[in-house]
């Protein structure tokens, strides 16, 4: 089975903002993953992949 492939896993945006955490572009990632209805998603994702059991 395919797992959902979010776009915000392999974002450039975010990438650079992550090398970069004091920039203005990380603060501009910052604010955007407030409101971003695709991030949101992404974080409910993850959590929830992290709480299933490891597959044997």
């Amino acid at each position: 089975m395919d797992e959902k492939q979010h776009k915000c896993e392999d974002c450039g945006l975010r990438r650079r903002a992550e090398k970069r955490p004091n920039s203005l572009l990380a603060r501009i990632w910052r604010w955007h993953t407030g409101w971003c209805p695709g991030w949101k998603s992404y974080q409910r994702w993850l959590a929830e992949r992290a709480a299933l059991p490891p597959r044997a």
